[in-house]
């Protein structure tokens, strides 16, 4: 089966750390996201990756080819950011048949059973209740759980379920068929969306099934980033790090094997990726990138990137790569 990935994105909201790094590549529990996604794929039988690229490209391609060397992938470029609809539209020649689409913002928790289960069905859109329904697009469907219509940031609850941006299009031809006519027309704030073109497979007669995931994790802010680290150490990957007598622990944490860290607390809801040094200090609910030391700090809440310098610092940071602070910050 094939997939497709927008990695596109300049992922505005999580800079700086994105100035240098596609979001993709952010680090939960020392992974980035994109490696527990292809994972995830691989193991529901995809066998074929169609990645949209754009800000830092190569990066992507390096990341994919050492990390799931064999697996093939087909890159295609949006230069000019102008939406869902356009993203997918570019991977068009390269889709022969029923196809995923996958936008790597969140971590799920998807049973992709149900394509055995509906496969009548023209496609399948996975969502997930939330309380806090006014932040999203929510997904409008009959009895039978098809969807009718998606309506964009509702202020009244006309549904709650969100739409997480994981979709199984089985009529191909019709979506892209649907895509282009969205692209005929003046695009919604200066952008093109997909789920305007399922909208439009709908009113075609076409059945897209909703199938709600027992997990959604949010990868796309700083705050997120930080809970999604959580969800992954509290469900084991961060492994069971080796640490001196030194370092106290609370809760679950990763280190990488390489890493160095001496008289220091640390936790709940630590990860320090691989070279890095932490001396003196007491890290919670914070990531720690790569080659980085970190001395006589008190970090709470915090985002920290690769090849950073910090000393003397408390409170809440988010220090983009190569970055240096010392004194105290709150």
């Amino acid at each position: 089966m094939q997939a497709i990935i927008p990695l596109a994105g300049m992922g505005t909201r999580v800079r700086p750390h994105t100035h240098t790094r596609p979001k993709p590549l952010l680090r939960v529990a020392n992974r980035p996201v994109l490696s527990y996604v292809v994972e995830q794929l691989r193991a529901e039988g995809v066998d074929d990756l169609i990645c949209i690229t754009g800000h830092l490209a190569g990066q992507i391609r390096a990341f994919l080819a050492e990390e799931f060397p064999g697996l093939p992938v087909t890159y295609v470029e949006q230069a000019v950011q102008r939406g869902t609809a356009d993203a997918i539209a570019l991977a068009e020649p390269h889709v022969t048949g029923p196809v995923l689409i996958v936008f790597v913002d969140t971590l799920f928790d998807a049973d992709f059973s149900v394509l055995h289960r509906h496969a009548s069905a023209s496609g399948i859109i996975w969502a997930k209740e939330v309380e806090d329904y006014q932040r999203f697009g929510v997904i409008v469907t009959d009895e039978a759980g098809a969807m009718k219509r998606i309506v964009e940031k509702p202020s009244e609850p006309v549904s709650k379920l969100a739409n997480i941006g994981v979709y199984y299009v089985k009529d191909h031809e019709l979506m892209f068929e649907g895509i282009r006519h969205v692209m005929d027309l003046d695009p919604q704030l200066g952008e093109y969306f997909l789920t305007d073109a399922f909208q439009y497979m709908i009113d075609r007669g076409a059945c897209l099934h909703t199938a709600e995931v027992g997990g959604w994790f949010d990868c796309g802010k700083p705050e997120t980033l930080i809970e999604t680290n959580r969800v992954m150490l509290e469900r084991g990957h961060g492994g069971d790090p080796d640490l001196p007598d030194s370092v106290t622990v609370d809760g679950a944490i990763a280190v990488a094997a390489d890493a160095v860290v001496e008289t220091s607390a640390l936790g709940p809801n630590v990860s320090i990726a691989s070279g890095s040094r932490v001396r003196g200090s007491r890290l919670r609910h914070t990531i720690v990138g790569a080659d980085s030391v970190i001395e006589d700090c008190d970090l709470i809440d915090s985002l920290v990137g690769d090849r950073v310098t910090l000393r003397g610092v408390r409170g809440r940071v988010s220090v983009g790569d190569d970055g240096v602070v010392e004194g105290e910050r709150t």
